[in-house]
């Protein structure tokens, strides 16, 4: 009885040791903006160092590139100008950064024009001549070349600029139109890809770098047709002769520039087929457009102007006579020009 006592004595002093928990407090908007900011300040400790690590890894980062930049231009600027190299790496380049390599006049003439006209130069001669340009005959002809390929892209600055002055330009048609006659005489390949592949084998040109060239090709033809007032004078009292029923072989000896022929009635001495390569392709052209006794309107044939009959057809070929008035050399007018602009040029050959 005793113990029973003693049992529930204990456990009644349990109870009052352990009362009832208190019901917990409500959750309010307050509260969790409070628990929100208490998280909130807890990680900014790890993100600030993380933000300042941040900024200087970027700063750091463009420090590298703006030194390795530095170090790029100045070996670029190094080796164009004091080491005259001439690699494909420097050609990109150049084709992206506008070095100049001289001064015509008002204008700078791009290193990109420079070496476009020495590298096909030299893949030429490698690939189709096999010329050793390390030999002492090979380094001799590359240094007289690199003076030609500085001189032809400064002449074909100031051909520009008399070009913009006179308003002469070359127009897309045209530039179509000369391939197409050229294609049409076997002259650049029966396809555009054998066209691409000849370009690519013997200058290391594409499609679009030949059209380039012939660009400024038919640019210097018009300019010096324009400028060239004596020569444009003499074809028009050659037409006006023939238009008073002269004969062409009068007229020819009359008037013609060309002493091989003039004698002879403007005849030339062989029958001409549509790939010949004694004429241009605009005379060859031109010439096969006639019919039997005609007479062509005067033809720029790269080097003056001509006036053309087609005598007779033989088979494929035609007997023909030619009236050639030639073209003042381009020179003369450019060293006009060159004397009242001077050239500056920035690498020494």
């Amino acid at each position: 009885m005793k113990k029973k006592l003693s049992k529930l004595a204990h456990r009644k002093k349990e109870v009052t040791k352990n009362p009832v928990a208190e019901p917990a407090e409500p959750v309010t908007t307050e509260k969790l903006s409070e628990h929100r900011e208490e998280v909130l300040a807890g990680g900014r400790k790890y993100i600030y160092p993380l933000q300042h690590s941040k900024h200087r890894i970027v700063l750091i980062s463009t420090g590298i590139f703006i030194a390795a930049l530095v170090i790029f231009f100045s070996y670029c600027t190094f080796a164009l100008y004091k080491a005259k190299s001439n690699t494909g790496l420097l050609y990109v380049v150049t084709r992206v950064i506008p070095f100049p390599v001289a001064k015509a006049g008002s204008k700078y003439v791009s290193y990109e024009s420079y070496l476009f006209e020495l590298r096909h130069y030299i893949h030429y001669y490698e690939n189709q001549q096999k010329l050793d340009f390390n030999s002492e005959s090979g380094k001799q002809q590359l240094k007289e070349y690199k003076k030609r390929a500085l001189d032809k892209v400064i002449n074909d600055a100031y051909i520009k600029q008399l070009a913009e002055e006179h308003n002469i330009s070359v127009s897309k048609q045209e530039l179509d139109d000369q391939i197409e006659v050229a294609r049409k005489q076997n002259r650049l390949g029966a396809s555009e890809k054998g066209l691409e592949d000849a370009l690519q084998e013997n200058f290391g040109w594409t499609l679009k770098d030949y059209r380039r060239s012939l660009k400024q090709q038919l640019l210097n033809q018009k300019v010096a047709a324009a400028l060239d007032t004596r020569t444009q004078s003499q074809a028009k009292k050659a037409l006006a002769a023939l238009a008073k029923d002269k004969s062409f072989a009068k007229v020819a000896k009359k008037y013609s520039d060309d002493s091989a022929t003039k004698n002879n009635g403007g005849e030339f001495s062989f029958l001409v087929d549509t790939t010949n390569r004694d004429l241009s392709a605009q005379t060859t052209a031109a010439l096969f457009a006639l019919k039997k006794g005609q007479v062509s309107e005067l033809v720029n044939n790269g080097v003056g102007l001509e006036l053309l009959k087609n005598i007779e057809k033989q088979g494929s070929k035609i007997r023909a006579a030619h009236i050639l008035f030639n073209f003042k050399s381009i020179n003369t007018y450019l060293n006009d020009l060159k004397d009242k602009e001077k050239t500056h040029t920035y690498i020494k050959l």
